[in-house]
């Protein structure tokens, strides 16, 4: 056993990591090193239970399943990592040793390109439950019209609670509709009704081109891509997530703007390819291998992931050769908008053919299955949670797509996309403002021994 274990990140992977390892019966020291100054909070109740005021953005604590004995380090970031030392540096100028290490510093919310006008009182991002309580603020204040950039989950869960308390709501997204990223463009017009059919002013293939402030600094206007304005006093930019491994830079681990890769174990690699021993990744920071998409490297944001991929991390750091153990759980999300639910298992972008097999979309109320080469990879229910567990063995098993339809609420109606398949049509993300929440981020880990030069994006 090892005498310390450092947990970077006080995340839910990173508790749920260190209540496994307690689990487990590991007795040495665990050291928690958080940059918020709370202790591991959920994050999903930030953009839909804390905007509708159903509960406050610091009653979503997390519960300790068991007692940790502990040593927090909170309010403090970890800004570099010394290997042969077995050390992490901290901002403060302080460190902490460890025997073993888990990276679970998950990812942050990409703010606008443009810092001065993302600076305008009214321009907000939403990750953290302070950033949530300050948008919560905002909204009981009653703007005049909201601005959501990009129409991805985050993006379109606020746009939906903000429909809720009947504020008035414009969504601009690069992409042909909301959500295709995640779900492939077949469902765009789908997604695209369920907005506009509560009220959000929806503009699809428009980007914001620059957001105007008064002379008090705050949000007046914002300045599109088609060639018009819009006035608003609130924005919330919604462009998807950054992954926190600057701090890695110079470790010589193969960390980057992807994630840390790491091998089906959580067992990180270094820049050249070789498994380390003593650190390891869980969470939204993490890419691991999946051997239903081909071993390629999957970085996911979901909450389950983070959980599942914890307790395998933890197990695998007190653990020896065949203890050891893989993390090869289904990626399932789930998201609740405009009083749809949403749930979704397997990869819906690693397809090449999608079809209904349950319902019917004009009832909010159906199941799409995904296929890549013959075999079923995914599947998103709407309203239909209930059939989530059979089309889970349908890609354990790799079924045959598309599938034998022997199911109840078969589709009702005959038509061009209903009873067959059609192209899952899936973007390139770089038409998307939004970032995916799954990411297929290719096999090789290593970096064959160059150095990782990091470059802006816009």
């Amino acid at each position: 056993m090892p005498d310390s274990i450092a947990i970077v990140g006080a995340s839910l992977a990173g508790l749920r990591a260190a209540e496994t390892l307690r689990a487990e019966g590991y007795t040495g020291t665990i050291t928690m090193v958080g940059d918020e100054p709370c202790e591991p909070y959920d994050r999903p109740p930030l953009s839909k239970q804390v905007l509708l005021g159903q509960v406050s953005a610091h009653q979503t604590a997390l519960p300790e399943r068991r007692p940790l004995n502990a040593r927090w380090r909170l309010g403090v970031r970890a800004v570099g990592l010394d290997r042969d030392a077995g050390r992490v540096l901290l901002a403060d100028g302080d460190d902490v040793g460890y025997d073993r290490l888990l990276i679970a510093t998950g990812v942050r919310a990409r703010p606008w390109p443009n810092a001065t006008e993302g600076a305008l009182d009214g321009v907000f991002t939403l990750r953290t439950r302070e950033d949530a309580a300050r948008l919560r603020e905002r909204l009981d204040a009653g703007p005049r019209r909201m601005l959501v950039i990009g129409a991805g989950f985050t993006g379109s869960e606020i746009a939906s609670a903000c429909r809720e308390r009947g504020i008035e709501v414009t969504v601009a997204e690069r992409g042909p509709a909301p959500l295709v990223g995640a779900l492939g463009g077949a469902l765009g017009a789908f997604t695209a009704a369920m907005h506009r059919a509560h009220g959000v002013d929806l503009r699809c293939g428009v980007t914001v081109t620059g957001l105007e402030g008064d002379a008090r600094g705050r949000l007046r206007r914002a300045h599109l891509s088609d060639g018009g304005t819009l006035d608003t006093d609130v924005a919330v930019v919604a462009l998807g997530a950054v992954r926190n491994t600057e701090w890695l830079d110079g470790s010589g681990l193969a960390a980057g703007p992807r994630g840390v890769a790491c091998d089906a174990g959580c067992r990180a690699f270094d820049l050249n390819g070789i498994m380390t021993d003593d650190i390891f990744a869980a969470g939204d920071v993490a890419r691991t291998p999946h051997p239903l998409y081909e071993y390629q490297l999957i970085a996911l944001e979901h909450w389950g992931n983070a959980v599942a991929q914890a307790e395998v991390a933890a197990h695998n750091m007190i653990a020896t050769g065949r203890r050891r153990r893989p993390h090869l759980a289904v990626p399932a999300f789930w998201s609740t908008q405009f009083g749809i639910n949403i749930k979704s298992i397997g990869v819906p972008t690693f397809s090449d053919q999608v079809m209904i097999t349950q319902g019917s979309p004009e009832d909010h109320r159906f199941v799409v299955v995904y296929g890549y080469r013959g075999r079923v990879t995914a599947a998103v229910t709407f309203n239909q949670a209930m059939w989530l567990d059979y089309y889970r063995m349908l890609i354990e098993t790799a079924a045959p797509f598309p599938p034998d339809q022997r199911t109840m609420d078969r589709p009702r109606r005959v038509a061009p996309g209903t009873t067959g398949p059609v192209p899952s049509d899936v973007p390139d993300p770089a038409v998307l403002s939004h970032g995916p929440t799954i990411a297929l981020t290719g096999h090789l880990p290593d970096e064959r021994q160059v150095r990782l030069v990091r470059y802006a994006t816009a």
